[in-house]
């Protein structure tokens, strides 16, 4: 049997699906050309899958369908809240950075966070892609997947949108801040 943490219960499922299907209607400019019958029918299948997007939920995330794959036959959800997740801020990049504060530490890194959820980090053409789809992350930033080689380094990088343009910048991974979390993304 598998593990009932990563199940949601019927009345979960139903209350996340209703949320997700207005979500969906709402947003049409996000997701043209694709079907909410036919996602919801893939949801239904994937009870592990409807729990991540639950996790993305809880946490503000707000996630939408902003695509689909024709290679994969997989829909491609972000998150689409208008600022970085409430429920994911104040979180450093990842466990080495966590683990290398002396002080003050942040209670959770952005990896770990993405690993228990089940879902994956966006990576900067990913959030540049969102920005496409509105205007996110007008006062917050977020973390976004960095390179090997900036990370071996000791930075991480994140993203944000001021003045009508998307900036990426760079930070040592283990700094945190209250305006700062990060933008997830889920293939189904």
């Amino acid at each position: 049997m598998k593990n009932d943490k990563r199940i949601l219960s019927e009345v979960q499922s139903a209350e996340l699906l209703n949320i997700l299907k207005v979500r969906f209607e709402k947003n049409m400019n996000r997701h043209n050309g694709i079907e909410w019958d036919n996602v919801q029918s893939k949801l239904e299948a994937n009870a592990e899958k409807l729990w991540s997007l639950n996790e993305m939920e809880i946490t503000g995330g707000e996630p939408d369908v902003v695509g689909y794959d024709d290679k994969t036959g997989e829909y491609i959800f972000y998150d689409c809240s208008v600022e970085s997740p409430k429920g994911r801020r104040s979180v450093c990049y990842d466990r080495e950075a966590l683990e290398s504060r002396k002080q003050h530490k942040p209670e959770n890194s952005v990896i770990d966070m993405v690993n228990s959820m089940g879902i994956e980090l966006l990576s900067v053409e990913e959030y540049q892609e969102l920005q496409k789809l509105g205007n996110f992350d007008m006062k917050t930033s977020s973390w976004v997947k960095t390179p090997d080689k900036i990370r071996k380094l000791g930075g991480a990088l994140f993203c944000d949108r001021r003045y009508d343009t998307v900036f990426v910048y760079h930070n040592g991974a283990e700094s945190y801040y209250a305006a700062r979390g990060f933008r997830g993304s889920l293939r189904l």
